[in-house]
């Protein structure tokens, strides 16, 4: 596969694909790093930016603490532990084994070479930089040369409803293990919230704009309700593609299924599609749900069949190319 400039037809347009020209990612949690890394590996250096939901972060012992952006970090940096999927792969324990000692609840599992991530982060947080770049500093030095990018600077809280009330994200994500049935998310600080200088340049320069096969509801959807972040996106003049998290009646990983199911939408690619009805013009869904693709196509955008799970980095790079349209 060249580098050149590639000729292409697609259902909606025929156009010149120029894999310089930049594309952005939506993406949290690990399906949603998965692509970025497909897409990562795709694409010629610096081309590609990933915006990540920052709606899950949360204050540990005093520590500034970024799951998504980590994921996504530590993903496509090739240093994520890959039976997990998040995580630094041979990371230790020890730190955490100490605070049990101390008799201190470790319900959420932190390694202690990701510990460094989390101390540095919030040291320099304290010292007045901002998110965004803490983020661009720490992915260089791991040698990324995609831009992740933070939603937004501002403090942005996931809430999940549930019979037992209000819980924030990580006790019921980690905590629960996202047993809890969940009937609406809130994001307190949202209203605050801006799509940042660097998130708006990269939506105004994409030529592609990609939904990753995250959560619609606590991955995508943070992102999209920062105030004016779903306005530059339907402006933008990108193409625009989602890759449904939901195969044959499941998420491959977290509670995208329970939630659509709980909150009262159908649990198949068209109850994603019609989330992102108005925004997308193509979606992707595995040759498991090829019989939703008129159902989708319905709502008013395109549907097309891959195989969308990636358990290897071929699989990864398959599903990039072919949500870039460069696979027949």
């Amino acid at each position: 596969m060249t580098h050149d400039v590639l000729r292409i037809t697609h259902d909606l347009r025929s156009m010149t694909y120029d894999l310089r020209l930049p594309v952005l990612a939506l993406a949290g949690g690990v399906g949603g790093a998965k692509l970025a890394h497909g897409l990562a590996m795709s694409l010629p250096a610096g081309s590609l930016s990933v915006v990540v939901n920052t709606g899950d972060d949360f204050k540990l012992w005093g520590l500034h603490i970024s799951p998504d952006l980590d994921t996504v970090m530590y993903t496509l940096s090739g240093l994520a532990n890959r039976a997990q999927g998040w995580g630094l792969e041979g990371d230790t324990t020890k730190g955490m084994e100490m605070l049990a000692r101390y008799g201190i609840d470790s319900w959420f599992m932190l390694g202690d070479m990701d510990l460094s991530t989390h101390l540095l982060r919030t040291y320099l947080l304290n010292e007045g930089r901002t998110l965004t770049e803490i983020t661009s500093q720490l992915a260089a030095s791991l040698g990324i040369q995609s831009a992740i990018l933070p939603m937004c600077n501002e403090p942005v809280e996931t809430f999940v409803q549930t019979p037992n009330g209000l819980l924030d994200f990580q006790t019921y994500f980690v905590a629960h293990k996202h047993a809890d049935n969940v009937s609406g998310v809130v994001l307190k600080g949202i209203e605050d919230a801006t799509p940042t200088p660097e998130v708006l340049s990269a939506i105004e320069q994409a030529q592609t704009i990609v939904l990753c096969p995250s959560n619609p509801f606590v991955s995508i959807g943070p992102i999209l309700r920062v105030p004016g972040m779903l306005n530059a996106i339907k402006a933008s003049s990108a193409h625009k593609v989602a890759v449904s998290p939901i195969v044959g009646g499941a998420a491959l990983k977290g509670p995208a299924a329970a939630m659509l199911a709980s909150m009262g939408h159908e649990v198949s690619p068209v109850g994603v599609a019609q989330l992102y009805q108005g925004v997308i013009d193509r979606m992707i869904i595995d040759r498991l749900d090829e019989s939703y693709v008129p159902h989708i196509e319905a709502l008013g955008m395109t549907a097309e069949i891959a195989d969308t799970i990636m358990k290897s980095d071929d699989d990864r790079r398959a599903l990039a190319e072919r949500v870039l349209d460069l696979r027949s």
